[in-house]
């Protein structure tokens, strides 16, 4: 029997996991997405032929699943309206929000839930996210199977076994686009000073980016050997790589990579508290 699946927020992760849904096969029938506002809503309903409800209460009360979609700062305020709607229901309850334990997101929804946070990053948008999963002992087999199809509908699921895991997850996958971002733009401006257009440095960047990440997923050797690979002795790749290493670019990306995790550990505290 098919899932209800309600998405409480409608913003621009909802939709990009709703619409990789219903291409990868849910019936946009078994779908509904809340918002305050129809005019949110209305874009939606529109384009993917889901069916909307500005009442979270209404929404829950016909839902096998709920997806908090919502900014963690109204989070208290949006789980403390539905929680008793929720409560009659007991769905399953999977959290998109950054920062706030499942701990704190079930004990503000009554109790006693079967609960997943997810920690997607923002390449979901376009389809190619990827995403740290985390259960509470509450949620069953067959409820991870589903929380594990949501997510791939926009990317890659791994599961972690400790939810403090999912701080390190923040690390490699979260906030990692912003690092490869700042890679392009260093790469252009260095294209610049190099004598190419700003445009074909820039694309030139992005579509190496892209077709090393195709290689490497791709391929059963590690990154250490499709580097090497690359690498003539003598030759322009190993003196680039050799000048990054000096540079110490992996003691760089080890300081940068922790001081992310260690401020999301942060951000659950104060989140937490409010």
């Amino acid at each position: 029997m098919a899932s209800t699946i309600t998405f409480i927020g409608a913003g621009n992760m909802a939709g990009a996991i709703i619409g990789g849904m219903i291409e990868s096969g849910f019936s946009p029938d078994d779908v509904i997405a809340t918002s305050p506002s129809d005019d949110v809503l209305a874009p939606l309903r529109e384009r993917l032929g889901i069916r909307t409800e500005t009442d979270n209460a209404t929404a829950v009360a016909q839902s096998d699943v709920v997806v908090l979609a919502v900014k963690p700062q109204i989070m208290r305020e949006v789980c403390e309206q539905m929680r008793e709607a929720v409560q009659a229901r007991r769905p399953l309850i999977v959290s998109v929000a950054a920062g706030l334990p499942a701990e704190i997101l079930e004990a503000w929804l009554g109790g006693a839930l079967p609960l997943v946070r997810c920690m997607p990053n923002t390449p979901a948008l376009v389809g190619a996210g990827a995403a740290g999963l985390f259960a509470n002992d509450r949620v069953d087999e067959a409820q991870r199977r589903l929380a594990t199809e949501l997510m791939e509908a926009v990317g890659l699921v791994e599961w972690v076994e400790d939810e403090a895991l999912l701080d390190a997850v923040t690390a490699v996958s979260g906030s990692a686009p912003a690092y490869f971002f700042l890679m392009f733009e260093a790469m252009e401006e260095a294209g610049v000073t190099l004598g190419l257009p700003a445009d074909t440095a820039r694309r030139l960047a992005m579509q190496t980016a892209l077709g090393a990440a195709k290689m490497a997923l791709a391929s059963d050797q590690p990154p250490a050997e499709l580097k090497r690979n690359v690498m003539s002795p003598g030759g322009t790749t190993e003196r680039a790589i050799a000048h990054l290493e000096q540079a110490e670019l992996r003691r760089i990306m080890a300081e940068a990579m922790t001081a992310c995790a260690d401020r999301a550990a942060e951000m659950a505290d104060e989140l937490g508290q409010r």
